[in-house]
C-alpha cells in the first residue's frame, strides 16, 4: 500500500512538471520578437505608370512588356480620340538574381533603343528595415533626329539616367520616392540643360487582391524657364489575371522611357493634351529558384 501511494504522488509531481514546463515554453515563445519577414508586393508590377517600381523581378524570371500610349483624347472625333494614333515599347526584363533586374527594349517614340539595371539594396521588413531600396540605371539611343536638332554623331544620340527609388508599404497602400537624374549628350542649349535633376513620387492603393489604383507624378528641378515641356503626370489602375499584369492608364506623355517623360513630355494638362494607354506584362518562369 505504501508503494503504491509513493508510486502515484510521483506520477502526479511528474504530471505537475511536465505542465509547468509546458506553460513556461508558452510564455517563453509569446515573449519573444517575431521573425522579420519582407515585405512582398509594395507594387505590383516593375513599373508604376511610365517609371520604374522599386520591385525587381525573381531569379530567373522573364518579363515581356508592351507599353502602348494612343494620341492625345482632344484631338477630336476625327482621330477618334487619339486611338488612331499609336506609340509602342517592348519591353524584355529578366532577374539575374532576385536583387538584380536587367533590360532592354525599343520604342516606337522618337526609334528609341534603351537598356537598364535595377539593383535592390534594401528589402522592407516586418519589424525590421523600414525601407525598400532600389538604384535604376538607363542607357538610351535615340535614333531618329530630335524635334529641335539633327545629331551629327551616334554620342549625341545617348542619354543616361540614374534613379534611387525609395518606397514604403503601409498595409494597403504604398509610397515611393524617385530622385532622378537624366543627362542627354546632345541638347539645343537655349531651351534645355544637358543634365537635368526631378523628383518623381509614386502611389498605390489595392483594393481588392488582384486590383489596385496607382499615381505617378515627375518635377523637374533645374529646367530652363523657356523650356516648352511640362511634368510628367499619370494616373491608372491594375488589374492582375493570373500570369498577366494588365495597367490601364492616363498620362500626358508619350515616351516610356526616362529621358523622353522626365525630360521631354510635350502634354500639357491644362490644355487637355492626356494619353490614354496601357501596360501588360507575361511573366515566364524559366528557373525554380527566387523567393
Amino acid at each position: 500500500m505504501k508503494n503504491h501511494l509513493l508510486i502515484a504522488l510521483y506520477v502526479m509531481m511528474l504530471s505537475t512538471l511536465a505542465v509547468a514546463q509546458d506553460d513556461l515554453l508558452r510564455e517563453l515563445q509569446a515573449s519573444a520578437p517575431a521573425a522579420k519577414q519582407p515585405v512582398l508586393g509594395t507594387f505590383k508590377g516593375t513599373r508604376i505608370v511610365n517609371g520604374h517600381s522599386v520591385e525587381t523581378s525573381r531569379q530567373g524570371e522573364l518579363e515581356f512588356m508592351i507599353s502602348h500610349r494612343f494620341g492625345t483624347l482632344n484631338s477630336g472625333g476625327y482621330f477618334l480620340w487619339g486611338l488612331d494614333e499609336a506609340n509602342i515599347r517592348l519591353g524584355l526584363d529578366y532577374g539575374i538574381t532576385d536583387r538584380l533586374t536587367a533590360g532592354f527594349g525599343r520604342s516606337s517614340a522618337d526609334k528609341t533603343y534603351d537598356g537598364y539595371a535595377k539593383y535592390r539594396l534594401l528589402r522592407q521588413h516586418t519589424d525590421g528595415t523600414p525601407l525598400s531600396l532600389t538604384m535604376q540605371g538607363t542607357a538610351a539611343y535615340q535614333a531618329s533626329y530630335s524635334r529641335e536638332f539633327e545629331q551629327s554623331s551616334a554620342q549625341d544620340a545617348m542619354s543616361y539616367a540614374v534613379q534611387a527609388l525609395l518606397a514604403r508599404k503601409f498595409k494597403s497602400f504604398s509610397l515611393q520616392l524617385a530622385p532622378s537624374m537624366v543627362h542627354r549628350n546632345s541638347v539645343d542649349q537655349n531651351i534645355a540643360v544637358n543634365t537635368l535633376f526631378a523628383l518623381g513620387a509614386g502611389a498605390r492603393v489595392k483594393v481588392t487582391r488582384s486590383f489596385s489604383l496607382h499615381a505617378e507624378y515627375y518635377a523637374r528641378l533645374n529646367e530652363k524657364e523657356n523650356n516648352p515641356y511640362h511634368n510628367s503626370v499619370g494616373i491608372g489602375f491594375d488589374l492582375e489575371t493570373g500570369g498577366h499584369v494588365f495597367q490601364l492608364i492616363f498620362t500626358n506623355s508619350v515616351g516610356m522611357t526616362d529621358r523622353i517623360f522626365i525630360a521631354e513630355t510635350d502634354g500639357s494638362i491644362s490644355n487637355g493634351d492626356i494619353r490614354f494607354g496601357f501596360n501588360i506584362a507575361r511573366t515566364f518562369q524559366l528557373s525554380k529558384q527566387g523567393y
